[in-house]
């Protein structure tokens, strides 16, 4: 295994103090900070960097205002570095400085690999009880009253040609398409075995090229719903969610980002091996979505702002 997963990503925007404000009640740690730079880390350290778009050497944007710049990927070894290196030389715009290389994709986006510098967790997740399975026994399910993201799970972008960006990911770095829009979309993941999709390749109906989403991975279900609301009750606006998505199977919470496109919070995605023959659907609402609530749950939600006190009776106690 190659790559992976993301490492880095960098946005570029001039507005650092909302953002800096939205990624401190997203849930992650800031490690460093200057007049034209912000760094956070996740929990296995992934890094989100924020910088203002006059920053010396940030990389050239893809589309207008605030927006992501550089996605770099993790590997499993410098001899990976160093063999990506010997394929990327011959390509637009190829570095190799400080330890990672890269190139500027079909899309225009700077991409870089490094070897990975995220730290392995093993963390406390009670399961789920099913019908067959009882996974968590004589505990109870776990209630977050925020989130703390784990990793940037994965990055989506609309392309103009994606069948150019998608033959680019998989020939030079072995990722390997899950699921498809036809001409359309291509779901891709880093290798043959991991979670559903690394990187979303989306073709507008008018080709062009943009930010769609950054995604945060989150332990499960209930620290889904419990980061959106505690986004909510700091005042920023959903997108899109609570929902979850038929392709990935994933749970969801979309959240517009003053740092360009929207952030989300998501777990449990379909995990997949070599076995895993990738599918075609047709893009619609209902694909996206098998349900979601546009707006995101109201501020009378239990623990959101405005929520009455308990008076101890039942919820289905007749008045």
């Amino acid at each position: 295994m190659d790559v992976l997963g993301i490492d880095e990503i960098t946005y570029g925007a001039d507005d650092l103090a909302s953002c800096k404000r939205f990624l401190l009640d997203w849930g992650l740690n800031l490690v460093e900070e200057t007049d034209k730079s912000l760094v956070f880390e996740s929990m296995n350290k992934c890094r989100v960097i924020v910088k203002t778009t006059d920053y010396p050497g940030l990389p050239p944007a893809i589309e207008e205002g605030p927006t992501l710049r550089e996605v770099v990927w993790g590997v499993s070894s410098d001899e990976v570095v160093e063999r990506f290196a010997a394929k990327l030389k011959d390509l637009p715009g190829y570095v190799n400085a400080e330890g990672r290389v890269g190139c500027t994709d079909p899309n225009g986006l700077a991409v870089r690999f490094q070897k990975t510098r995220k730290i392995d967790l093993k963390l406390d997740t009670p399961g789920m009880n099913t019908w067959n399975e009882k996974a968590r026994r004589n505990q109870p399910g776990p209630i977050y009253e925020r989130a703390t993201p784990i990793e940037v799970g994965h990055v989506v972008f609309f392309v103009k040609d994606v069948k150019a960006c998608e033959k680019f990911y998989a020939e030079n770095f072995g990722f390997v398409a899950s699921d498809r829009y036809p001409n359309r979309g291509a779901f891709m993941r880093c290798s043959a075995e991991g979670g559903h999709h690394d990187l979303f390749l989306l073709q507008p109906p008018q080709p062009r090229s943009g930010l769609n989403h950054v995604a945060f991975t989150v332990r499960d279900i209930h620290e889904v719903f419990g980061g959106g609301m505690a986004m909510a009750r700091q005042g920023w606006s959903t997108q899109l969610g609570p929902g979850r998505h038929p392709i990935s199977s994933a749970y969801f919470w979309y959240f517009n980002f003053p740092g360009g496109g929207l952030i989300e919070y998501y777990a449990d995605e379909d995990y997949l091996d070599a076995e895993w023959e990738a599918r075609e659907f047709e893009p619609g609402p209902t694909v996206f979505a098998e349900w979601a609530i546009e707006g995101g749950l109201d501020g009378h939600t239990r623990r959101q702002k405005n929520a009455k006190a308990p008076d101890g009776k039942f919820l289905t106690e007749k008045r």
